[in-house]
């Protein structure tokens, strides 16, 4: 594999390693919204059959965890998705793998695990 010199951007391989890491971490990503999307449909429609009102119903309180749970990771789910994308955008106009913050490369082993990544390890670590 090419070595990458600073500041530079991914070495082609590196491009399509990457451009299939985030295609497939893309694939598992629309299947876990399309599933969350399943569950809060089921939910909806599972109170809707029951005329009830959750603030007086002994099994209210948890439906309506139920329903705020599932639209969290619903939303986490999306939010990835858009990283995603954006991630696939710099990929195609070269600034992927750079940091946003500081502008350096981001390691490839952090792209690999994550990658979505924005920012370095330097940068990431700071932000905490």
């Amino acid at each position: 594999m090419a070595e990458r010199s600073q500041g530079a951007a991914l070495s082609p391989s590196e491009q399509a390693t990457m451009r299939d890491l985030l295609g497939a971490d893309r694939e598992r990503t629309m299947a876990r919204v399309a599933s969350l999307t399943r569950d809060w449909d089921a939910i909806v429609e599972s109170s809707a059959l029951v005329a009830t009102d959750d603030e007086h119903d002994p099994e209210g309180s948890s439906t309506a965890f139920e329903r705020a749970h599932v639209q969290a990771l619903l939303d986490q789910a999306q939010s990835h998705l858009a990283d995603l994308d954006t991630a696939m955008e710099r990929l195609d106009d070269g600034t992927y793998g750079v940091c946003e913050r500081c502008g350096r490369p981001v390691a490839v082993e952090r792209l690999k695990v994550r990658p979505a990544a924005k920012t370095c390890i330097t940068c990431a670590s700071a932000r905490r």
